[in-house]
């Protein structure tokens, strides 16, 4: 075959591709997304995911389904993402644990967190609260870092997420105690064994935490933000209890696709997180929570999400956390 006609055909067989692939972005959604949360249902992540994806299907005109797929602090789901086909019809509700964190916490991850994903849209964020079992002599946060330095490790701490690990973690490493971590497979799990008394401590998000402090059923100390928090304003900041400067440790919630997702298709998800994010509905449904949303491009949470794995790359490192 003559050179020329090869490259005629190459180029025709070209056009048809890119045909192809803008019809494809053009029509998309034309069945339904699915939405991995890599945290037991009743988490925070899985509640605010599931509050998105439920205003992400009435904008896209297609349901976008939850699918609960919990594990190593968020690893397995992230993972399953990660190898998904990039057609816009996987897509990760993430958070400082897949798309921060573990890059530091594991020893081997089984995807290049830094190249496996497609940023689509930051979603927003929570604090934690410090609380403790109600058997716990430690009536605020001082005098539980003075039982924890006159008992060493024997205080335990549950941990079923990267947040939670590591916002202890820094706690003990700042105030020169060492508690004892018992690792849980969800937040649930561990509030239930902290009710139950099984562990002395655990820090975790609003929606995990907030409802038990309220019932009485466990002592909150403090919030892992640097402000106070509307929803319980009552508690001091890490900082406030111990006359700290530099404590914060939060968590939060952003959508990513597999690495290779169309632009166009990027892009019209990251719109449908945008109009989630200023929805009324979730904004005061989830405010008791102190979630806030911060509405983005794609390029931005790329930018933050690079910012975040030095930041939280540090805290592990200062915690001196080894990784796993």
């Amino acid at each position: 075959m003559k050179p020329l006609r090869i490259a005629s055909l190459l180029s025709a067989a070209l056009g048809l591709g890119l045909v192809a692939t803008q019809a494809m972005a053009q029509a998309y959604p034309n069945k339904p997304i699915k939405a991995v949360v890599p945290f037991a249902a009743g988490s925070a992540t899985d509640q605010i995911g599931r509050a998105f994806a439920q205003k992400m299907s009435e904008v896209l005109g297609q349901p976008v389904v939850v699918e609960n797929k919990a594990g190593v602090n968020g690893m397995l789901g992230a993972d399953a993402v990660a190898k998904s086909a990039p057609d816009g019809y996987t897509i990760l509700i993430g958070t400082n644990s897949t798309n921060a964190a573990l890059k530091s916490l594991m020893k081997k991850l089984p995807y290049d967190q830094d190249t496996a994903f497609a940023p689509v849209a930051y979603m927003g964020s929570v604090p934690l609260i410090v609380a403790v079992n109600n058997d716990v002599p430690a009536k605020n946060l001082k005098e539980l870092v003075d039982l924890a330095k006159s008992k060493p490790t024997q205080i335990t701490f549950a941990s079923a997420s990267t947040s939670q690990l590591v916002s202890t973690e820094v706690l003990s490493s700042m105030t020169g105690i060492k508690m004892t971590n018992v690792p849980y497979k969800s937040g649930p799990a561990a509030m239930t064994d902290l009710i139950g008394g099984q562990v002395n401590l655990f820090s975790a998000d609003f929606a995990v935490m907030l409802p038990q402090v309220k019932a009485g059923k466990i002592r909150g100390l403090a919030v892992t933000s640097t402000q106070r928090s509307k929803a319980i304003p009552e508690l001091p900041t890490v900082n406030e209890a111990l006359g700290l400067k530099d404590y914060e440790l939060i968590a939060y919630f952003a959508v990513f696709a597999p690495a290779g997702t169309p632009a166009d298709i990027v892009n019209k998800l990251n719109a449908a997180v945008n109009v989630a994010a200023t929805d009324k509905t979730i904004l005061e449904r989830f405010s008791a929570l102190g979630f806030e949303t911060a509405p983005a491009s794609p390029v931005a949470l790329a930018q933050r999400s690079k910012a975040e794995t030095a930041k939280w790359a540090k805290a592990i490192r200062d915690a001196k956390i080894e990784p796993q």
